[in-house]
């Protein structure tokens, strides 16, 4: 049965060249406004979210803050300054953390190797840090570890911008560097990676020491921030709760107090720019898909006028035996037929754009919103559910028509 409905419809095509190229065109051109819409609105949402993931991977930035609150006879505006026991003591005291690390900053920090000279903003941190801020060693490097922490080691790690700019091609690794006039030994430089926010810059213009190394230098008690991960991110309002208790108990004041800590809180931050760039991969997927509607509706009335051409026809097989589900599944499977092979078509084009844009650098910020689409699996089955739909939408009515055609009428039918 399939062969022959094949068959009549290679017949169709050749009788009909021009009409059936306009409606295989007409899908290929509504399949790719629709998966190429998707795929730049997907890349879009990841851009987003990785630029903002790079520079804290679901985490909580806890800054001391001032009390606003009276607590147990004690005054408002009462400044709150966090110190490295207390992220011991956050550790300790709240199971849900999986990563944690102090932050102690300092700017102006100078940097010299040879003639090469430049300032930066300088962080004392854990080895935990690479982790919690994605900043990622290169082939070659390291991060700071724990024995570069415990034995106080003078070793830096640095952004790859600020390597470039020190070193120029030269190989950083190993390589002694003058911090604000003491020898450091470079470990290791950061992977590049794209980062639109950022805390005292971005991360590939810092240099890294470990904690210790910083507070024995300049003799530092209080530390910038502290940084926490939640080991799940749905218990992640749990962990924030408790940061304010234990904290709170310690520098007695009140745990409802928002003010006594500042919280740069990523993971609610993660979670907005997700559904921020959902909205906006389901309003372009709309457009696209108005786009492909229209032509669904072509290929119905394209259906319809091949119903009328041939009607005598359809009259003569029902009259010679012809079982009108049969006459259904003949223009049902030639609607089908259509919208997939224009699918197909629109499909492979827009997997080769999504190639070619792919390939185009991206080293400026605006590309890495722009030419970055994402041509998923999910988008692929979606564009095709449609095409499905659109195809037995567009042949049903149609068949029905032509399955309810009076056998003995249609021979009259001029």
């Amino acid at each position: 049965m399939w062969k022959i409905l094949l068959e009549e419809f290679i017949g169709d095509l050749k009788i009909q060249k021009l009409r059936a190229f306009l409606t295989m065109f007409a899908i290929t051109w509504g399949t790719i406004a629709v998966v190429l819409l998707l795929a730049f609105g997907e890349g879009l949402k990841v851009a987003i979210i990785n630029g903002l993931m790079n520079a804290g991977d679901r985490i909580f930035m806890v800054y001391g803050g001032e009390t606003s609150k009276i607590f147990e006879g004690l005054p408002t505006g009462r400044r709150i300054r966090l110190t490295e026991d207390d992220l011991d003591l956050l550790r300790r005291s709240i199971q849900e953390i999986e990563f944690g690390s102090p932050s102690y900053g300092r700017w102006g920090t100078s940097l010299k190797w040879g003639d090469s000279r430049t300032t930066t903003y300088m962080e004392g941190v854990y080895p935990e840090f690479s982790e919690l801020r994605r900043m990622f060693p290169a082939a070659g490097g390291r991060f700071i570890n724990q024995e570069d922490l415990d034995r106080r080691r003078r070793v830096l790690f640095l952004g790859n911008d600020i390597a470039e700019r020190i070193f120029g091609q030269t190989d950083p690794i190993g390589q002694t560097v003058m911090l604000d006039g003491l020898p450091f030994t470079v470990i290791g430089v950061m992977q590049k990676k794209f980062q639109d926010s950022s805390n005292n810059g971005p991360d590939e213009d810092r240099a890294i020491i470990p904690a210790s190394t910083l507070k024995t230098i300049y003799g530092r008690r209080y530390v910038n921030h502290l940084i926490v991960r939640p080991r799940e991110v749905r218990r992640a309002p749990f962990v924030r709760q408790e940061l304010f208790r234990v904290l709170g108990r310690r520098y007695q004041f009140d745990p409802t107090d928002e003010r006594a800590l500042f919280m740069w809180d990523f993971i609610e931050d993660t979670k907005m720019v997700t559904a921020i760039g959902l909205g906006i991969q389901i309003f372009l997927g709309l457009v696209g898909s108005f786009t492909l509607l229209v032509a669904g509706v072509g290929v119905a009335n394209i259906m319809y006028v091949v119903v009328r051409e041939r009607t005598k026809e359809i009259g003569v097989k029902l009259a010679v035996g012809a079982r009108r589900v049969h006459i259904m599944a003949q223009f049902i499977f030639e609607a089908l037929l259509i919208a997939l092979t224009g699918g197909g078509a629109g499909l492979a084009f827009s997997g080769l754009v999504v190639v070619l844009v792919n390939a185009i650098p991206t080293d400026n910020p605006a590309m890495t919103y722009l030419a970055n689409p994402i041509l998923s699996w999910p988008i692929a089955l979606t564009c095709v559910s449609i095409l499905v739909l659109i195809g037995l939408a567009a042949g049903i009515l149609p068949a029905r028509r032509a399955a309810a055609v009076d056998p003995v009428e249609s021979l009259r039918y001029e």
